[in-house]
């Protein structure tokens, strides 16, 4: 079946509470803990039916945000997702204290029970009504940015496409795309600003509901974050500041120096040659052709799954006025079928849409047909591993794609180690906000521009509009949608560079790794994973120390 065949039907808030009564009849009438584990079933049930439809509701808002009966099905998801939520938590409870307790960890996933502990924390019935203004606010957001056009080359643009000239080889372009970015954040400056602060107020209210210090205790329980914590981040966001910055500080003045030019600007983050960017030699068609050739290379499974997805027309990569402007895979759990958005803009960005999301798909797949609905591919920083990671196996297979796959590399490769830094800044200025929600808009971008000082001070804003202000943040979708996320990217990012460092020694032996990790999905921790893949924690003793020294030896052997 192709994803435009698949009829969405509205999973109503009556359907979850019948399923949920019938779970609850059973429950009481078990008689031993096999009985409690054929009731989860009915509730498995409710999570494929319930996540099915919001996820096909969701995809078709996104591919067109003016389309108004996705946008009243949006807001309606918006709506029941937090008394969803709440038979959920009632769900854990019942899990968690029943007289068959001793006998389910034997037969069930400890994972789960994890779980089921911090979906009680991070949920609150009396949080309810503001979980849904809440919802209702990113909602919001996420139509003004997918609706904004920027006045760019005398036309008026998506920003998914003006962001493609910011790796043009003329410098002048890059300049004209950053302005244009930046006039057009500032003429939509006050809405902006208002919807994140009402979303800051909002999130800072249910967690003072709770009894919590800030919203960065419930935000860490609505992460699911039970392998890690706060403290274990605030000492990789140091590792990252002594081990990481210092490189890339030199390879962004080496780049400097390539481009003749004196001072690396915001505009010139994402150039790392005097020559431009590489760039696809072909267009969509020969991207997806490239594709398929080599997946079917690289492993028969693999290649098999991504000619499903295209039988299916599992892809929508048109940017147009009026779609989401970022890029995800999601999937259909009901019909197992996967789906990838993305924006192609014809830069490189495009090959790493259709290496990253599918790395998402592969996973995802995989826990549809073999694994447990409710632990599914793991939490965030396990789902990123696995879309990361096939980004670094692909390059094997870049000359199908590229001219010069050696500049493609080089830049994939510096541009993923810059990342880093940046993606600390997105988390801690995070922690600075809803630790002082009081923040006006001008400290907030204070704020911003103290951390990019910190972690980015080879890069400038001088003289850029609005966005010298320290506005950059504010097209970061994740900071307004989904707080305390973007962490995830960088643990991802630094196991990433392991496979890629083992796919160098042995890359049969890497991909087989890889894809163990991936079916591995949420039955067991992010460290457990790891460990077993033979990757550095990134959390470990001096591991992003020797992955900057490893990484910059690589630099310097594909350096032009």
């Amino acid at each position: 079946m192709k994803v435009s065949e698949i009829k969405y039907e509205r999973y109503t808030i009556e359907q979850a509470q019948e399923a949920y009564n019938k779970f609850e009849e059973a429950i009481s009438a078990a008689k031993c803990a096999q009985d409690i584990v054929e009731a989860r079933k009915i509730i498995l049930g409710l999570i494929v039916e319930f996540s099915t439809a919001s996820s096909l509701s969701y995809m078709r808002y996104s591919l067109n945000t003016r389309d108004e009966f996705y946008i009243g099905e949006k807001n309606y998801y918006d709506q029941i997702t937090p008394l969803v939520a709440e038979l959920q938590v009632k769900y854990c409870e019942h899990m968690l204290d029943n007289p068959y307790r001793a006998e389910l960890d034997k037969l069930l996933n400890p994972i789960l029970f994890k779980g089921y502990e911090i979906a009680k924390l991070a949920h609150d019935p009396r949080n309810i009504e503001d979980e849904q203004l809440e919802n209702a606010i990113v909602t919001e957001y996420s139509i003004l940015m997918s609706q904004m056009l920027l006045d760019y080359n005398g036309k008026q643009v998506p920003l998914s496409i003006v962001r493609g000239d910011l790796t043009a080889c003329d410098r002048a372009v890059r300049v004209a795309a950053m302005e244009s970015i930046g006039k057009g954040l500032e003429q939509n400056a006050e809405k902006l600003d208002d919807i994140f602060d009402r979303l800051v107020k909002v999130r800072d209210r249910q967690a003072k509901r709770l009894n919590l210090n800030s919203f960065v205790e419930l935000g860490y329980y609505r992460m699911n974050r039970i392998d890690y914590d706060r403290a274990m981040i605030e000492d990789f966001r140091k590792n990252v500041l002594t081990d990481l910055v210092p490189v890339v500080a030199k390879l962004k003045a080496k780049v400097a120096e390539r481009l003749g030019i004196r001072k690396v600007m915001l505009y010139d983050n994402e150039v790392f040659s005097a020559t431009g960017n590489a760039r696809p030699k072909a267009g969509k068609e020969g991207i997806f052709e490239a594709a398929v050739q080599m997946y079917d290379s690289m492993d028969p499974e693999i290649g098999a799954f991504m000619r499903s997805m295209m039988a299916a027309e599992a892809f929508d990569v048109d940017a147009r006025e009026g779609k989401w402007g970022g890029g995800y895979c999601t999937e259909f759990a009901k019909y197992k079928q996967t789906f990838i958005l993305a924006n192609f803009n014809g830069s490189s960005d495009d090959i790493d849409v259709i290496t990253h999301e599918f790395g998402h798909a592969f996973a995802m797949n995989h826990s549809m047909k073999h694994g447990d609905v409710e632990m599914a591919i793991g939490s965030m920083e396990t789902a990123e591993c696995h879309s990361m990671s096939m980004e670094f196996l692909s390059w094997k297979y870049m000359d199908k794609f590229f001219e010069e796959p050696q500049k493609y590399k080089f830049q994939h490769l510096g541009s993923s180690l810059s990342f880093i830094p940046y993606g600390v800044i997105v988390d801690e200025f995070q922690h600075i906000i809803y630790e002082n929600p009081a923040l006006t808009p001008a400290e907030r971008n204070e704020e911003w521009n103290k951390l990019e000082q910190k972690y980015r001070p080879y890069l400038s804003t001088e003289g850029i509009p609005y966005l010298e202000k320290g506005t950059r943040w504010q097209y970061q979708m994740h900071i307004y949608e989904m707080p305390f996320y973007y962490i995830d990217y960088c643990l991802a990012q630094t196991v990433a560079f392991g496979f890629l460092a083992e796919s160098r020694k042995d890359y049969d032996d890497a991909l087989r790794r890889y894809i163990n990790f991936a079916a591995a999905g949420g039955t067991k921790l992010f460290s457990a994973l790891v460990k077993e893949a033979n990757i550095a924690n990134p959390f470990g003793k001096g591991t992003l120390k020797s992955v900057a020294a490893e990484i910059n030896t690589l630099l310097e052997e594909l350096t032009e």
